[in-house]
């Protein structure tokens, strides 16, 4: 899992590689995910991370992680901008499909 913090023009002021998981499996705490962003105090945040398989359908998995960094992002008042699912060739904005 990569992690974008952006600052209040969204310009790109951190990129940190926080996770690196099995073939099908990661272990994410939402405070590491965050902390870039208020060590840097940047209101704004990107995570993405890949789907060995090709595939960046999400897992009911991602869709829940998802959920629990939108809310703590609101705790925190830094916004989860999105989170990008990347596959090959394709990629899946989780934003646009869940729309918080």
């Amino acid at each position: 899992m990569h992690i974008l913090v952006l600052d209040t023009k969204n310009r790109v002021v951190e990129h940190a590689k926080r996770y690196k998981g099995t073939v099908n499996s990661s272990v994410l705490r939402s405070s590491e995910v965050f902390r870039p962003a208020v060590v840097r105090n940047c209101p704004h945040i990107i995570v993405c991370h890949n789907h060995p398989s090709g595939d960046p359908t999400p897992s009911p998995e991602d869709i829940d992680v998802t959920r629990q960094l939108v809310e703590a992002g609101r705790l925190l008042e830094i916004e989860l901008l999105d989170h990008v699912v990347i596959g090959n060739p394709r990629y899946v904005s989780l934003k646009e499909q869940m729309r918080w």
